[in-house]
């Protein structure tokens, strides 16, 4: 039974201070492929560590003590499921709905890799220096801990831009299924741009569930739309948004404004508005911050993200509050503007109306 003990300042600030175990053993269990063990199709049966160790593969010597600590830590966070027997000498462990997240799913694809993306040693170097962002802002602490900005990083590492696509792969899917499903701004479109959009696999899916889109672009930097697959319906083309947009009825962007400072984000909606015809709409997918600061696990997640852009990508780029991008919409032409957040999921829907 808790006491105030459980509770109290000390006890909180000692969690606060050893909480870099909690990351480090979530990026353990992926690294081990804890979350497949169990989960084995569907089945989901409860498992003991050392039948988890078994079920992994991992190879002789593994230490299933040491892996069930972990799974003992994450429980706690509401990511497994533990079972006691009747004397509570022996322990087995099921995946919540939170585990699951974890487990790959038909296409390959789980949450398992963005976990790992955030955890490799460049990004770590970056994280001892957070406080100089507020020291020096011109600088990012990715570029002080590893000499340059990390999309040039990633650039010169095969290993880790295979990584962070396979992690945005693995966010992006699931999202795009719930907005789909739930936003029926692009019917009647004929002509859609994709601002930002890499491969073209949302465009794909956008226009699969949208068929009155008769033509789709796939806009993004040229050296990334030359790697890009054919698509039917879709032309690829490679530009740079801050000097011009392809003209389209709508623009959809996603995670693209976070990124890039104010002055920049109204630069890009300006050629965004420029693009568009009269009653045309910009429908950017962004992380949007709450008004006021709560403990709830969204808002959480929302302002660690944003301390993870500013850490890792720009200083100055951020996530922002939907009356934040309202003005940055009024101040690049757009007369109309609204937001909804989609039930469950981390980003927010923002239309920008000429």
């Amino acid at each position: 039974m808790e006491n105030s003990q459980t509770n109290s300042p000390t006890t909180a600030i000692m969690e606060l201070a050893n909480m870099i175990s909690v990351p480090m053993a979530l990026n353990a269990v992926v690294r081990l492929n804890v979350a497949d063990a169990i989960w084995q199709g569907g089945s989901n049966n409860p498992l003991s560590a050392a039948e988890i160790l078994s079920a992994a593969a991992v190879g002789p010597g593994g230490d299933a003590e040491n892996l069930q600590r972990i799974l003992r830590l994450l429980t706690s966070f509401g990511v497994f499921e533990e079972h006691l027997n009747a004397d509570a000498t022996k322990r087995r462990y099921s995946l919540t709905e939170v585990g699951k997240t974890l487990a790959t799913d038909e296409n390959g694809l789980s949450y398992g890799a963005y976990v790992l993306q955030h955890h490799q040693d460049a990004l770590m170097r970056a994280w001892t220096l957070v406080h100089e962002a507020v020291l020096d802002p011109s600088s990012e602490p990715f570029v002080k801990a590893n000499g340059e900005g990390a999309y040039s990083y990633y650039g010169k590492k095969p290993e880790m831009n295979e990584l962070m696509l396979k992690a945005m792969s693995g966010v992006s899917v699931p999202f795009m299924k719930a907005f789909l499903n739930s936003y029926d701004g692009f019917q009647g479109v004929g002509t859609l741009v994709d601002v930002g959009g890499s491969a073209g696999d949302c465009l794909r899916m956008i226009m699969s569930k949208n068929p009155s889109i008769k033509k789709g672009v796939n806009f993004d930097l040229p050296e990334v739309v030359e790697k890009a697959p054919k698509i039917p319906g879709v032309e690829h083309v490679g530009g740079d948004l801050l000097k011009t947009i392809p003209s389209a009825v709508d623009i959809f962007m996603k995670w693209i404004l976070t990124t890039w400072t104010d002055d920049e984000c109204k630069h890009i909606l300006k050629n965004c508005h420029d693009a568009l015809p009269p009653g045309g709409k910009v429908v950017a997918c962004e992380p949007v911050l709450p008004n006021h600061t709560d403990n709830s696990h969204r808002s959480r997640a929302l302002l660690e993200g944003d301390i993870f852009v500013m850490t890792i990508y720009r200083s100055k780029g951020k996530h922002r509050t939907e009356m934040e991008y309202r003005e940055l919409g009024i101040a690049a032409g757009f007369r109309y503007f609204k937001a909804k957040i989609l039930l469950d999921q981390f980003y927010t829907v923002l239309e920008f109306q000429k």
